[in-house]
């Protein structure tokens, strides 16, 4: 477990995908700071460890969620939960972050003094529940953003009466046997798709049950250019280009999907009606009634969902539920749906920097009263950085930039000598606007309690990895961002 050293430059509070990276670009770009990773769980990871569901996978292809200065030597894009927390770990082992690692410290509290430029952080060790305290000059959130102790499970009607087992991912049993069962996942999203024909190939049959079906695409599970490239080049290089190639086409294809829409959507169904049976109803089952990127797109590795639903083992349906029974889900339709056992995918329950309660200067901080500056702090909140991925896209092309600006933030301040650094609210020209524009459940649940973003610049968000890289790495640094250091008593 280790001994927490009294005093830190940088606190990163998180060691998953996010925290590590923070923690290379510490180690390899500023070397003199001293810095430490506490993490609430006894294991490095994060989601990659968190989730062990059947064929948990990435959504994202590796070649742009792995990091800029880690090589993905792999040709398989979509990759599995084990081999991403394999990448991350030997990264941290590389770069030796590692050793810089305390687990089982949740953070639940900080407190900034003004007059002595820091922070004193509090921490729980979560075996014991014991305090612990710890300060550092900066604090760096890489908590993700979403709660792990708890998935989002509504009450459904009736399930006191349901005499088989419910299950959410986020806590999936281990060593659990479908084999011969008739299972019924309920959801459409990520996970939906990703557990339904991993689970119909030993269940007697798997039932995806939705109320609103969610745009579904399928991907190569390997990346042939990259699979190429790396035949061809020093892996480094190929890397790189694979991971330009990815993010120049992303980039397209969502500026292409937000202004020309039912072009796209044409697309997909196109797509949909190759890889389904002759005369499915797509309309009722694959066609939500949104246009693509209002939420999420879910992507399916070389088809496996429509493979398993033409195979019959695996079937949709879109309805809502009247009630469970004792063996099962009866629809409003009157159809009922046997089911040994259920898969509650409903969802997350999200958290802004893992849900510690923020103080400056005695007073507390208000997450919801805040604005977000580039994206990365929070107006009024000295020496505070947090880690928000994209929405639409690889969740490390952020996570990478954030770090960037960062390093570039506590290098300025090195060099003026200065050791407090907050960003002033905006004036009355810049209007506040929702933090996140998905319109996704899981962030319309807790959308009035999060920060909001601003209508210009540095404030607004634009979840454009080019402008953001312009920004970012290139921009004007301190843009409505005070430097200083307390005064001294006289």
């Amino acid at each position: 477990m280790g001994t927490l050293p009294n005093y830190v430059d940088v606190l990163i509070v998180g060691a998953g995908l996010s925290g590590i990276g923070s923690a290379c670009h510490l180690e390899q770009e500023l070397p003199h700071k001293t810095y430490a990773i506490v993490e609430s769980r006894a294991v490095s990871g994060g989601t990659w460890d968190l989730f062990r569901y059947p064929a948990v996978r990435s959504d994202s292809d590796m070649f742009t969620l792995g990091y800029s200065f880690s090589p993905w030597t792999d040709p398989v894009s979509l990759a599995s939960g084990p081999a991403i927390l394999s990448y991350i770990r030997d990264t941290a082992s590389r770069f030796g972050v590692d050793k810089k690692m305390f687990f089982q410290r949740r953070v639940v509290s900080a407190s900034w003094s003004s007059a002595t430029a820091r922070w004193s952080v509090h921490l729980l060790h979560a075996d014991s529940a014991a305090p612990e305290t710890i300060e550092c000059g900066f604090l760096w959130g890489n908590t993700g953003y979403y709660r792990y102790d708890e998935g989002y499970r509504p009450e459904f009607p009736g399930e006191s009466t349901y005499t088989g087992p419910i299950i959410h991912p986020q806590h999936w049993p281990e060593g659990l046997d479908v084999t011969g069962k008739n299972v019924v996942v309920i959801g459409s999203g990520a996970t939906a798709v990703t557990l339904v024909p991993a689970l119909a190939q030993t269940a007697a049959h798997v039932t995806m049950l939705q109320r609103t079906p969610t745009w579904v695409v399928s991907r190569p599970y390997e990346d042939g250019a990259a699979k190429w490239l790396m035949k061809k080049l020093p892996v480094a290089t190929a890397y790189k280009l694979a991971r330009a190639k990815n993010v120049t086409l992303g980039l397209i294809s969502y500026q292409i999907t937000r202004r020309r829409p039912e072009l796209i959507k044409k697309a997909l169904r196109k797509g949909l009606k190759e890889a389904l049976p002759v005369g499915y109803d797509i309309r009722t089952h694959f066609s939500p009634p949104y246009n693509p990127w209002d939420q999420r797109l879910c992507l399916v590795p070389d088809g496996d969902l429509f493979a398993a639903i033409s195979s019959g083992a695996a079937e949709v349906v879109t309805d809502t539920i009247e009630t469970f029974t004792a063996t099962g889900i009866r629809l409003h339709s009157g159809r009922e749906l046997p089911a040994d056992l259920v898969v509650s995918a409903t969802g997350l329950n999200m958290q802004l920097l893992g849900g510690i309660d923020l103080e400056v200067d005695g007073v507390a901080v208000d997450y919801a009263t805040t604005i977000a500056y580039k994206g990365i702090m929070l107006s009024g909140v000295p020496n505070l950085a947090m880690t928000f991925g994209y929405t639409n896209a690889s969740w490390t092309l952020k996570a990478d930039l954030t770090s960037r600006y960062v390093v570039r933030l506590l290098r300025r301040m090195d060099r003026r000598r200065v050791t407090m650094c907050v960003p002033q609210r905006p004036g009355p020209d810049v209007e506040a606007r929702k933090f996140m524009d998905l319109d996704s459940g899981y962030i319309n649940r807790v959308a009035h309690l999060l920060p909001k973003q601003g209508s210009k610049r540095p404030w607004r968000l634009h979840n454009n990895y080019l402008r953001d890289t312009l920004m970012l790495k290139r921009g004007r640094l301190v843009n409505d961002l005070t430097l200083s250091s307390p005064q001294k008593a006289k």
